[in-house]
């Protein structure tokens, strides 16, 4: 649950704050649990949308509407680019996007929302969500271009060093 509000939040005292009032809520809540589904998914909408709420609270209208609708999303970017990155390397990366872009990229690609139902959810267009995953996973594809760069170039500089084994 922990990992769901790190996702949404813009640090780790506003992550522990959301999970505070997710639990609040789950534990208020629990006699409306119908035993429909997975306990695990109940919890999971939940915590999604304690911080989707909070979000909407803290700024009504933050996404930004951006005008290019190519969807050439990460093509470029083989599972084998992908696999140089431990999973909270990923995370840290996704979590630097603009928090327009992290939240429709959060529902999209890790919670499985369809575009309606993030349009439905954060009262904005379609379009807006599709442009706004969009440009999340060029910065995406950007960023994690740039990480590689890095990690050649520090490879690169210690390869360079002359070793003196004893």
């Amino acid at each position: 649950m922990f990992k769901i509000c790190y996702r949404y939040a813009n640090n780790i005292d506003e992550a522990e704050d959301l999970l505070s009032e997710a639990f609040v809520i789950i534990f208020t809540k629990l006699n409306t649990y119908k035993f429909k589904g997975s306990f695990e998914g109940w919890i999971k909408r939940i915590t999604v949308n304690t911080s989707l709420n909070k979000i909407r609270a803290r700024k009504n209208n933050f996404l930004e509407r951006i005008e290019d609708d190519n969807h050439n999303y990460l093509e470029d970017l083989s599972p084998s680019i992908l696999d140089q990155f431990a999973n909270d390397d990923l995370l840290e990366i996704v979590r630097q996007l603009p928090p327009s872009y992290r939240v429709v990229f959060n529902l999209y690609a890790v919670e499985g929302y369809t575009h309606k139902e993030i349009s439905d959810e954060l009262n904005i267009s379609v379009g807006t969500s599709k442009s706004n995953l969009f440009a999340a996973r060029k910065e995406l594809k950007l960023r994690i271009n740039g990480s590689i760069k890095k990690k050649e170039v520090k490879k690169q500089s210690f390869l360079g060093k002359k070793l003196i084994t004893v």
